[in-house]
């Protein structure tokens, strides 16, 4: 399955940000909402909870959970409607064994196990046991990636509240001075400003975005056990077709109709052809 950029992720940041830049310089400098103290109670603390909240190996995965968030796998149910068709045609013509050579041309692992205990003569409820138990790890492995960035947003805007604290205090200690005054209250508002601008457009959105990456690929495996399962009782291919329809959406399930649509349009021209 091929991969590619999720632009509507990369869109949001950049449009979000680009939205409350615009509207600071409107109404006023840039440079004052800069401050790298500021950055470091809110991120550079938020983080540092987070490794205490978490395990090594866990955040290990904050890496590649990130990059998931911004890059999304290719899968058409579509695709996996037409692999199963052909394979419950072959299966049907040559047998279940026949499709052992096929095996090496599928590019998911999950259809490839899947098919490969049907080639090995395995039940039908022990098959369904052990894909199912395999989403369920599945899910729980991308539980935790939400989990990250959850947590990460609701400790952003704690840590600007730390950070609102700290600046507070050194303005009342330092009341006499009123040259202290100002830069202390700056720190104060903006740590609660970089918490609550991470938290609300970065990590709780991001972690938004990999639920719904969860469910989708949760979708397409259910319809894969469907699928395999289908050919190992060796249902009708048309049939096959049909009940696989019933996990797409309803604008893929008008282009799939479209298409099979084309597709027997042309083969009644071939059969005019050759008459």
């Amino acid at each position: 399955m091929q991969k590619r950029m999720d632009l509507l992720t990369v869109l949001g940041i950049v449009l979000g940000l680009s939205l409350v830049l615009g509207a600071i310089a409107m109404e006023g400098s840039l440079v004052i909402f800069w401050s790298f103290s500021s950055l470091m109670i809110t991120v550079g603390g938020s983080f540092a909870a987070l490794l205490i909240n978490f395990q090594m190996p866990q955040m290990k995965m904050v890496f590649q959970i990130t990059k998931k968030a911004f890059l999304e796998d290719v899968k058409d149910i579509g695709e996996y409607i037409s692999i199963f068709v052909a394979l419950g045609q072959k299966a049907r013509r040559e047998g279940l064994l026949a499709l052992e050579d096929d095996l090496e041309q599928l590019d998911d692992e999950f259809l490839t196990s899947g098919m490969q205990m049907v080639i090995d003569g395995l039940d039908p409820e022990m098959i369904r046991d052990i894909m199912e138990t395999e989403i369920e790890a599945m899910a729980a492995r991308h539980r935790l990636g939400q989990d990250v960035f959850r947590s990460w947003g609701s400790l952003a805007p704690a840590f600007g509240m730390i950070g609102t604290l700290i600046g507070l205090i050194q303005m009342l200690v330092n009341l006499d001075d009123p040259s202290s005054i100002g830069p202390g209250m700056a720190v104060a508002l903006l740590t609660t400003f970089y918490g609550a601008l991470l938290a609300n457009l970065i990590f709780i959105p991001l972690a938004g975005k990999l639920s719904i990456r969860s469910e989708a690929e949760s979708a397409i495996r259910a319809a894969i056990i469907e699928g395999v399962l289908a050919i190992q009782a060796g249902t009708n291919p048309r049939i096959l077709q049909e009940k696989l329809k019933a996990f797409a959406s309803p604008e893929e399930r008008l282009r799939l109709e479209k298409q099979q649509k084309e597709e027997n349009e042309g083969n009644e021209e071939m059969v005019y052809d050759h008459a």
